[in-house]
C-alpha cells in the first residue's frame, strides 16, 4: 500500500481499520469501523510526533468541535499516544467531492449549484458564529453524497476570524488573502461564490497564466458574467466584490439572499429540483464511495439521510492544498479536520473512545420583547472598469433580530436602493464606454468618492424605514447626478412595504394625490429653479414628454416612517434643472386618514 505508514503499534483504540483512504507527507486518513457500535468513522493519523504539529491538530479540534451543523462533517474524537503522536475521529460520509462530480460532468444545473452552495453557505455560517473562517472553501472540500445532500469539511487552515492570512487555494482565494490581510467570513463568502461560478459555468472565474497573473486578476479584474444566467448575477457580482465590506458580512446573510433568489427565480421546488440533479451527478460516481466500496453500505453514522450524513469524509477525491501556508495540516486524501459535536463530547487526551452523544447546550433565555436597533454601517464600493468609488457610504442595518435568516433579508432589502442605484452606474458606463466622454467621465470618477448617506427613520417593533441621499460624479461639467430615496422594510416578513400596503387605496386615487399636495406643504428651502420645475409631492409631469415622474404608486419610496410621524420627499432627482429637493414632516394626527391604520398602530 502506497504511503508512510503509521507504525502497527499504534492505533486509536475501540477501531478496527477497514481499508486506507488517502494518504500524504504529514498523514493517512483510514475508513474504520467502531467496534461497539459497528459504525464506519474515518480516523486521519498525523505522521509526526513533533509537538507543533499535534499542538496544531489539537488546537483545530478545539476550535471546531463546538460547531453543530447538519452541514459540516462532525468530528468525534481527539487522540493521542503515549509517544506524542495524534489523531482525529470523524464522520465517515458515503460519497465524493464536488471536484469529482465537476470533473465528471463538467457543470451544474443552476437549481444544483444553488444547492451546494446554500449547504456549504450554512456549514460555514456555524463556523462563522464561533469566529471562525475556513479559509480554503473549494471543490475538493465540498463533499456531496447520494442523496444528493452535501457537507462542508477540511477545515485544515481555519483560523480565528481577523487573523493575517496567505493561506488557501489561489483559483478561490479572496483579494485580501493575496495580499496576506486580516481573513474575516467575508474571505470564505468570496470562496463559495467563486466555487458557484464554476458549478455553473465549469469554469473558475479568474484561471489560467502565472500564480502573478492569476492575483492580478482577483485584485483588479472584472468579474466576466456573461455566462452566468441573468438572475443569478447580482449573487455573484456581490459574493465576488472586490473589498471584503462589499461583500455579504457572514455566510448566513448570503444564504439568505440566495434562498429569496432561488425561490423568486427557479419556484418553490427550486431545492428539491437541485438535490435531485446532484443525486444523479453523484451516482455516476458510486463506485468512488468510500463506504460502499469497503462493503458497509450507507448506514450508521454515514446513512442519517438529510443531514447527518455528508460525502466523502476523507474520500479519495484528491489532495487539499492549504495554499502557502500548508505546513503540518496539509492534505491527506482531500481532508484535513472536520468538525460537529460540541466540545465536551471530544475526548483531548488518551487513545480511548470518545462518547458518541451530542452533547446538547442549554437554551439561552431570550428576552419576550425583541430590541431591534437601526445603525449606519460604513461600507465601500468600486466600480475597477468606470473607475467610480465610494469610501464611507452609509448602509442602515439592524441588529438584533432573533432570526438571524430574516435579519439578513431585512439588511439585504434596506440595502437595495443602494444596489440599485449601483446597478443604473454599471448600466449608464456600458452605455457610453465606448464614446469619446468614457475617458473623462472616469477621470472625474476616480478623482472623487461617489456619496452615499445614510438616514434611520422608524426601527421596530414592526416595520424599519430609511432614507438615502446618492450622488456620482458625470462628465458633463464635472456636476454630479443621483437620487434621494426611502424604503421601508416589514421586520415580520423582510418585505418592502409598496405604496398600496403604506397607503389606504383611496390616498392613491387621483382624488387622495389632490389631498397629498393640498395638505402636504411645499419645504420651505425649495423653490422651482425653472419654470419647468414642478414639484408636487405625487402626480408630476415632466416637462415636454407628459411622462408622469413621480407617481402614486411610488410614493413609499419617498416616504420615511419615524417615531414622531412620516416625512414627505419632495424632488429627489439629482441632475438637471430640476434636482432640488427637500423633507417635509406631517405629525401622525393629521396623515392618518391617508396611511393604512395598520400601518399607523404598528408604528407608534
Amino acid at each position: 500500500m502506497k504511503g508512510i505508514r503509521v507504525p502497527e503499534e499504534w492505533r486509536v483504540g475501540g477501531f478496527t481499520e477497514v481499508r486506507e483512504l488517502g494518504a500524504g507527507a504529514f498523514g493517512r486518513v483510514v475508513l474504520a469501523r467502531h467496534d461497539a457500535s459497528g459504525r464506519p468513522v474515518a480516523i486521519k493519523y498525523l505522521l509526526t510526533a513533533d509537538a507543533g504539529a499535534v499542538a496544531a491538530l489539537r488546537r483545530e479540534a478545539e476550535l471546531l468541535g463546538r460547531v453543530q451543523s447538519p452541514h459540516v462533517v462532525r468530528l468525534y474524537q481527539f487522540a493521542t499516544s503515549a509517544d506524542g503522536r495524534a489523531a482525529i475521529v470523524m464522520e465517515a460520509v458515503n460519497g465524493v467531492t464536488l471536484k469529482r462530480v465537476l470533473e465528471e460532468h463538467g457543470r451544474l444545473t443552476p437549481e444544483a449549484s444553488l444547492v451546494v452552495l446554500k449547504g456549504s453557505l450554512l456549514g460555514l455560517d456555524a463556523a462563522h458564529r464561533l469566529g471562525v473562517v475556513h479559509r480554503d472553501y473549494k471543490p475538493a472540500n465540498v463533499l456531496v453524497q447520494g442523496d444528493g445532500l452535501s457537507k462542508l469539511a477540511d477545515f485544515g487552515v481555519a483560523t480565528h476570524a481577523g487573523q493575517a492570512s496567505g493561506a488557501g487555494t489561489p483559483l478561490y482565494m479572496a483579494p485580501e488573502q493575496w495580499q496576506r490581510q486580516a481573513a474575516g467570513p467575508e474571505a470564505d463568502v468570496y470562496a463559495a461564490t467563486a466555487v458557484f461560478y464554476q458549478c455553473v459555468t465549469g469554469r473558475p472565474p479568474f484561471a489560467g497564466g502565472s500564480q502573478a497573473a492569476l492575483m492580478h486578476a482577483h485584485l483588479s479584474e472584472p468579474v466576466p458574467l456573461d455566462d452566468i444566467p441573468e438572475p443569478l448575477r447580482r449573487l455573484v457580482w456581490s459574493g465576488l466584490a472586490k473589498r471584503p465590506e462589499e461583500r455579504p458580512p457572514v455566510a448566513g446573510d448570503f444564504a439568505a439572499a440566495l434562498e429569496d433568489l432561488a425561490r423568486t427565480t427557479y419556484g418553490a421546488g427550486w431545492e428539491h429540483q437541485g438535490i435531485r440533479a446532484l443525486a444523479t451527478g453523484a451516482a455516476a460516481l458510486a463506485a468512488a464511495f468510500p463506504l460502499a466500496a469497503a462493503g458497509l453500505g450507507t448506514g450508521g453514522a454515514a446513512g442519517a439521510g438529510a443531514g447527518a450524513a455528508g460525502a466523502g469524509a476523507a474520500g479519495a477525491g484528491g489532495a487539499s492544498a492549504a495554499g502557502s501556508g500548508g505546513g503540518a495540516m496539509a492534505a491527506v486524501g482531500g481532508t484535513k479536520v472536520v468538525a460537529g459535536v460540541a466540545l465536551g463530547a471530544v475526548a483531548l487526551g488518551g487513545g480511548g473512545v470518545a462518547a458518541y452523544q451530542v452533547a446538547k447546550s442549554k437554551p439561552k433565555q431570550r428576552p419576550a420583547v425583541q430590541q431591534v436597533a437601526a445603525v449606519t454601517t460604513p461600507v465601500s464600493f468600486s466600480n475597477p472598469d468606470s473607475g467610480m468609488f465610494a469610501t464611507g457610504a452609509q448602509i442602515i442595518t439592524v441588529k438584533g433580530l432573533r432570526d438571524t435568516a430574516l435579519q439578513a433579508r431585512v439588511n439585504q432589502a434596506l440595502r437595495k436602493p443602494v444596489d440599485d442605484f449601483l446597478a443604473q452606474e454599471r448600466k449608464d458606463w456600458a452605455s457610453i464606454k465606448g464614446g469619446s466622454v468614457a475617458p473623462q467621465w472616469r477621470r472625474l470618477n476616480k478623482a472623487r468618492s461617489a456619496i452615499f448617506k445614510g438616514r434611520a427613520g422608524l426601527a421596530g417593533p414592526r416595520y424599519v424605514s430609511a432614507a438615502y441621499d446618492m450622488r456620482r460624479w458625470i462628465y458633463a461639467g464635472g456636476g454630479s447626478m443621483g437620487q434621494v430615496r426611502t424604503v421601508t422594510v416589514d421586520l415580520q416578513t423582510g418585505k418592502t412595504l409598496q405604496s398600496t400596503e403604506m397607503f389606504q387605496p383611496a390616498a392613491l386615487t387621483p382624488a387622495g394625490v389632490r389631498t397629498f399636495n393640498q395638505r402636504v406643504p411645499l419645504p420651505a428651502n425649495m423653490r422651482p429653479t425653472s419654470p419647468n420645475c414642478d414639484y408636487s409631492l405625487v402626480a408630476r409631469t415632466a416637462p415636454n414628454t407628459g411622462r408622469e415622474i413621480y407617481g402614486a404608486d411610488t410614493l413609499a419610496t419617498r416616504t420615511l416612517l419615524t417615531k414622531q410621524g412620516v416625512e414627505f420627499l419632495f424632488g429627489g432627482n439629482i441632475g438637471g434643472e430640476c434636482s432640488a429637493y427637500g423633507w417635509t414632516p406631517m405629525p401622525w394626527a393629521k396623515v392618518g386618514d391617508l396611511l393604512n391604520p395598520e400601518v399607523i398602530k404598528a408604528a407608534r
